[in-house]
């Protein structure tokens, strides 16, 4: 109750990534809003086709929005995903992933895989094509989209083309009083992430589960090419750069870009000219994915 209680008043709490934009708002050729039942919960999803495509059907990149596991929505990246559409002429799949502490690990990646084959299963109708289809996210997003492969690769299913995992939260059994966290608030009060951990998962067992913790995964071999994009100075960098590690050794392809003198949710609350070059970076990558070009 006490988490439910704390975890609720943190969402009243202003976002200050939704008060501004770091890329213009581009009009898209059209925006469907679309309800899917899961064992888990009732899932919003909203699909954005690009202004201008001479391709049908569309390749697909799956957005998950950052929130540390229990805050925000879908709709904070809905300038970012206008973005994506337009510049790497793909459908973006925005999703509103269920929550924590209601629903803790490991119910946001099984209901992500039932999203992954609702798409699968409706992707003619819906104009899409269910063989080029990549994922993302920003931080706890990107904890999402790297558990999603590694899912997928435990049930020996295909994988995404893509990862894309920009600043992602990947380490859950190191405390964050010991990692590197740059933010003077958050390096005096690390029991408040702590609270964000036990939130979505709140048996400390789990912790250490590869799709929590991507970084203790024993194999990442077979697993998506990723595009990894880690702040300077952020508290997941070390292990952003040990899971691109762990991907290299393994023979999966990883793309790594560090960007000097930024922080955690730099793409969304700046500087602005390093947030326009993730995204284009987010963009062309994709764009060279599904096109090859």
């Amino acid at each position: 109750m006490l988490k439910k209680t704390v975890a609720t008043t943190l969402r009243l709490l202003p976002n200050k990534e939704r008060k501004q934009t770091m890329v213009p708002l581009e009009e898209v050729e059209d925006k469907k809003d679309f309800l899917i039942d899961t064992h888990i919960a009732t899932t919003e999803i909203s699909i954005y086709y690009p202004a201008a495509h001479d391709y049908d059907p569309l390749p697909v990149y799956i957005n998950l929005h950052g929130g540390a596991f229990i805050m925000n929505d879908k709709d904070m990246d809905d300038p970012y995903c206008r973005y994506i559409a337009n510049h790497a002429h793909c459908a973006v799949v925005n999703v509103d992933y269920p929550k924590a502490p209601e629903h803790s690990f490991p119910d946001p990646v099984e209901q992500l895989y039932e999203v992954w084959h609702w798409l699968k299963n409706y992707a003619p109708s819906l104009f899409l094509n269910p063989e080029q289809m990549a994922v993302g996210g920003q931080s706890s997003g990107g904890n999402l989209a790297a558990a999603l492969c590694l899912y997928l690769k435990d049930k020996q299913e295909k994988q995404p083309v893509l990862q894309a995992l920009l600043y992602p939260m990947l380490d859950f059994v190191t405390s964050h009083a010991d990692k590197p966290e740059p933010d003077e608030h958050r390096a005096k009060f690390p029991q408040v992430a702590h609270f964000l951990h036990e939130s979505y998962i709140p048996d400390e067992r789990s912790m250490g589960h590869p799709h929590a913790s991507p970084v203790f995964a024993e194999s990442v071999s077979g697993v998506a090419p990723a595009l990894m994009i880690v702040p300077e100075y952020d508290a997941f960098n070390p292990e952003g750069k040990r899971y691109a590690g762990k991907l290299k050794q393994d023979g999966v392809g990883c793309d790594v870009h560090e960007f000097k003198d930024c922080r955690h949710a730099f793409t969304h609350l700046g500087p602005e000219d390093k947030a326009k070059e993730a995204w284009s970076l987010v963009a062309s990558s994709l764009a060279r994915t599904f096109y090859n070009a």
